[in-house]
């Protein structure tokens, strides 16, 4: 995998949100949304990485290889960018709150609702303050 498959991953996970959530498929739609935020978080770790680096230490690489959204976050190197985006859009915060929320685990749920669902999705494509919007810039 590199850069531009998850940065591929992040669009097509995204799009096929949308179809599973127009058809009422509300807990693959959850799923596979949060799922492409992940994808676009390891896109922009994946730029950070330099071809002839060795690999990190085994602990960094477990947090990468994770689904932690808020992991992901800081091994991309984006706690700053991401503290100035929150501090200057509360839009964008509120965004990312749900967000956070999301964990691979989601793809167990059986009882997620729309609201829920839809609501992720406007977190993550929201045109001016979405978080895939925003990542989609730093990748």
């Amino acid at each position: 995998m590199n850069r531009s498959d998850f940065q591929t991953l992040a669009e097509v996970r995204i799009k096929e949100a949308l179809v599973l959530l127009e058809n009422q498929c509300y807990e693959g739609a959850y799923y596979l949304a949060g799922y492409a935020v992940e994808c676009a978080l390891k896109a922009c770790i994946a730029k950070n990485t330099n071809q002839y680096d060795f690999p990190p230490d085994r602990n960094r690489v477990n947090r990468i290889y994770s689904h932690n959204v808020e992991w992901l976050l800081r091994e991309a190197g984006l706690e700053e960018a991401y503290e100035e985006r929150t501090q200057s859009n509360l839009k964008f915060a509120e965004y990312w709150g749900i967000v956070v929320k999301w964990s691979e685990t989601s793809r167990y749920e059986t009882s997620v609702a729309m609201p829920e669902a839809a609501g992720l999705y406007l977190s993550i494509t929201d045109q001016d303050d979405g978080v895939l919007t925003w990542l989609s810039q730093l990748w």
